[in-house]
């Protein structure tokens, strides 16, 4: 006869599943985050590739602005590209993460950040995807997403599957 009522088979089945969710917590996490910021930078980098270079029209923040229009296109399209795959792997993947958020940053401050804004409720009217009437408030939700999105790879690490941590196990 099971001696298991519903509150003692609940509390088993949710201690059970908190253990299952705890091994996996090193891994599956990271490994996901690695693999949708991989698509999407990747995304971003091949368009930059088979395109056409539209940075001569923008004003960078200091010290980028120093670099002429085509090397920031060259350097944009091979964060983009080489983290992308770097990020798929697991590899590097602090490197890349603080290449791509300073990347993020610098697109938020010379693509996304509002145009003009006198109050707070203007500056945060910029946070959405898309600037869809050209009011000047700027799009700039997605790239914080981004950014936000590596914190756990930039100071985690990339998690159990990925090649940083073979690379660990075997020399540590």
């Amino acid at each position: 006869m099971n001696n298991c009522n519903i509150t003692t088979c609940s509390v088993n089945l949710y201690k059970k599943l908190i253990s299952y969710l705890n091994f996996f917590a090193d891994s599956i996490p990271q490994l996901f985050l690695r693999l949708l910021l991989a698509w999407e930078y990747g995304e971003s980098g091949f368009e930059k590739l088979h395109g056409t270079n539209w940075f001569a029209d923008l004003t960078f923040p200091f010290p980028f602005n120093l670099l002429p229009p085509e090397v920031s296109w060259a350097v944009s399209t091979f964060f983009e590209i080489v983290g992308a795959f770097a990020l798929l792997f697991g590899f590097a993947t602090r490197f890349f993460s603080i290449s791509l958020i300073v990347l993020t940053l610098v697109a938020i401050a010379s693509v996304h950040w509002p145009a003009h804004w006198t109050h707070i409720s203007e500056l945060l009217s910029g946070y959405r995807i898309i600037d869809e009437n050209n009011d000047g408030f700027g799009n700039y939700k997605l790239p914080v997403i981004y950014i936000v999105m590596f914190l756990p790879l930039l100071f985690g690490g990339a998690g159990k599957l990925s090649v940083d941590y073979l690379l660990k196990k075997k020399y540590s």
